[in-house]
């Protein structure tokens, strides 16, 4: 396709969604003959006729619906590279929300968002530090990065590293009891695990944050399930091998399906992937 084609079939396309030559102008921001003339010229240059024109105004002919929704999907893929060239040339500034778990917040996303911000000084940050799921359509937050089992139908992105899950207590001690799980920890895998697996008169106390849990399980107080890396890293924990099968959960960067294509908001969420996954080994590791 030639760029003249393409130029004329915008006009063709807005005819057809708008059903009236006096629409398209409108949406096109051209006069009524303006509109006739590009149609009428792409019309010519195709060797067909792609509307009938009725009383009520311009109707696709059958024969030619796939034209227009070809012609949707050019304009849509058109309209991306627009995007992606308007992120690129412009620099990155604005205000981003992350929100992510606290564990995240803590010890995985400070040292990225401060290269974020080395290569983008007028970028500006919000970190939200929450274990539930802030809910992103009611514009709470722009990019959430957290553990997940699959993401909800209005969320879309990437699940570039998994997470795995090892139990622990504290070096050189034995214990029977455990540490459970409440709040949004109650629902995840491990959560559901411990439930169908643990007795409750076997579990001494329960918190709703691994670092919670990890602290506890410092102190004495019982066996935790807990992200691998947070376990290792701790040098007052060991693992409890054996007790526990082997979980994993993707890590998710998403945004809100109406703020994915935002160019500050993608080009995060594009290099929250790329860091991630630079860094894949570290979530999966074992002891």
């Amino acid at each position: 396709m030639t760029r003249d084609n393409w130029d004329d079939l915008r006009f063709v396309l807005a005819v057809a969604e708008e059903g009236s030559v006096s629409g398209a102008a409108r949406r096109l921001g051209v006069n009524h003959a303006t509109v006739l003339r590009r149609v009428a010229a792409y019309e010519e240059a195709a060797g067909v006729a792609l509307f009938d024109k009725t009383p009520r105004g311009y109707e696709v002919a059958d024969v030619q619906r796939p034209v227009i929704e070809a012609a949707r999907e050019v304009d849509r893929a058109v309209q991306a590279v627009g995007r992606m060239l308007q992120g690129a040339r412009a620099p990155l500034t604005g205000e981003v929300r992350i929100t992510s778990t606290d564990s995240f917040c803590q010890y995985v996303l400070p040292p990225m968002i401060s290269e974020l911000r080395r290569k983008a000084p007028e970028l500006k940050i919000e970190l939200l530090c929450s274990n539930a799921h802030l809910d992103l359509g009611r514009t709470h937050a722009d990019i959430t990065v957290r553990p997940a089992e699959r993401l909800p139908e209005d969320l879309t992105g990437e699940a570039p590293v998994r997470l795995s899950f090892d139990l622990f207590r504290a070096r050189n001690q034995a214990f029977a009891t455990w540490l459970g799980f409440t709040g949004a920890l109650s629902r995840s895998v491990v959560g559901r695990w411990l439930d169908a697996n643990v007795e409750a008169s076997d579990i001494a106390a329960k918190a709703d944050s691994f670092l919670v849990l990890r602290e506890m399980a410092a102190t004495g107080e019982g066996m935790a399930i807990l992200p691998s890396y947070i376990g290792i890293e701790d040098q007052r924990l060991e693992q409890v091998p054996g007790r526990v099968p082997s979980f994993s959960v993707d890590v998710w960067v998403a945004s809100h399906i109406d703020l994915a294509e935002v160019p500050r908001i993608a080009e995060v969420r594009r290099a929250l992937v790329k860091m991630l996954a630079a860094c894949a080994s570290r979530f999966t590791a074992s002891v």
